[in-house]
Formats: structure tokens, sequence, C-alpha cells
């Protein structure tokens, strides 16, 4: 277990959502699952209290704490991805059954946990040492909602907008 793991709080579906995420993210697993051992406020004597599970290789950890605390902006989880097609299978299982495209990379899953998809390039090209470069990056990204990595090289470049 990693040091420092999030905590996500979610209302009865933890091993749903812990599942999903795991299912989602390339080398990730579920590490335990806790069974309350009493009766609690948000669950159940026996009920699944709390799911440790690793994203590529950083912990985490989803809680049933009851309802009224939902996810916002506040927080958000980066997922970087290797080429375009990782970022639209990634960016598709995130917004699938009720999740919600936000911008730049953003997005929203069914739970309403904030991720961004980002693609390692993206963050190459607006790193850019040429000053141009990484503007021009940086406004198409901008523009975007799901990262087009190819895109943003034309940009880049000087080829698009």
């Amino acid at each position: 277990m990693s040091k420092i793991a999030p905590c996500l709080w979610f209302d009865g579906v933890s091993e749903l959502a812990a599942r999903h995420y795991v299912a989602v993210v390339p080398d990730s697993r579920i590490d335990r699952i806790v069974h309350a051992p009493a009766d609690n406020p948000s669950t159940a004597e026996g009920a699944v209290l709390l799911v440790e599970f690793t994203l590529a290789g950083q912990g985490f950890v989803a809680l049933n704490g009851g309802p009224g605390n939902p996810h916002t902006d506040a927080i958000s989880f980066q997922i970087y991805t290797d080429d375009q097609a990782e970022t639209d299978r990634i960016w598709a299982a995130m917004i699938a059954d009720g999740g919600a495209e936000i911008a730049c990379s953003w997005c929203r899953d069914r739970w309403g946990v904030r991720w961004q998809i980002v693609p390692r390039r993206m963050m190459q090209l607006l790193a850019d040492p040429d000053p141009g470069r990484a503007a021009r990056a940086f406004a198409a990204m901008s523009a975007m909602v799901k990262i087009d990595i190819a895109a943003i090289e034309a940009a880049a470049e000087g080829r698009g907008a």
C-alpha cells in the first residue's frame, strides 16, 4: 500500500467503482475489500465498507461513506496516456453510463469523480522550449474537450488552430 492514498467517498458503490477503474487503467488491481465489522451510519455489518485498489502503481481507497458528499472539480486525477488509441479508450470508459465530457482533457465519470485523460505528448508540447510552439499547443488544447494529439501537434507546428 502507498504511504498516501486518495480516499474516494461513495454511497454504497465503492466496489463497483473500484472494479470499473481497475478494468480501465492498465496495471491496476483490487488489493483488498474490507467489510464493515459492525453496523455504522453508512454501512450495515458485513457490507463492503472500503476497497483498497491500485491504479497504475498509485494506491487508492474507495469508501462507502454514505450520501451527502458529492465529488467536485476541486479534485481530479490525471491519467497519462501513450497514444490516441489509449486516450480514446480510457475517455470513452470514463464517460460511459452517465459520465460527462467537461473541457481540456477533463471528464466526469458516472459517480461524479473528475478525471483528466492526458496524452504524454500533449504535456511535452506544452513544455516545449520554443514559446511559440508551446503557446500554439496550449491554444489548441484549450479549445478541445477530449484531446486530439495530432491536432495539437499540427497546431504546435503552425499547421492548425
